[in-house]
């Protein structure tokens, strides 16, 4: 049985975070769900272009990345683009936590990540992403 990767967007305008966020999640975040391909974006606009061609399942966007922040992104997105993929946001403060529910991030992870709530994170949103809604009568 063939288990077909996932792809799963990194945003953030340094390439340290980045790689911080690929290593905590791993190439394969849980076993159900198979071997996970990423695309890094250092920019906006790059990250614009993949999720409005929905090339990714599932973006991970820094809150602290500059000029543009994930968290004000992840509002953007979730208001612009009618099937926006899952998005998690990464911050540094918990007292920021707030701000990435406002964004309606669909999960949050506090840096320095735990790469075991790390995985277990994005493998539950990737799982939900995966069900359709049902709306029941």
């Amino acid at each position: 049985m063939t288990e077909q990767s996932q792809r799963i967007l990194v945003f953030s305008h340094k390439a340290g975070v980045r790689e911080a966020i690929i290593n905590a999640v791993g190439r394969r975040p849980a076993a159900d769900l198979g071997r996970v391909e990423y695309v890094e974006a250092e920019g906006v606009a790059d990250v614009l272009a993949e999720v409005d061609a929905g090339a990714v399942d599932l973006a991970i966007l820094d809150g602290e990345a500059q000029p543009t922040g994930g968290i004000g992104l992840t509002r953007q997105l979730k208001h612009e683009i009618a099937d926006c993929p899952p998005i998690v946001v990464t911050i540094r403060r918990h007292d920021d936590r707030w701000l990435a529910t406002w964004s309606q991030a669909d999960a949050v992870l506090e840096h320095p990540l735990d790469p075991l709530t790390a995985a277990e994170t994005v493998a539950g949103v990737l799982r939900a992403g995966r069900v359709p809604a049902v709306n029941g009568g």
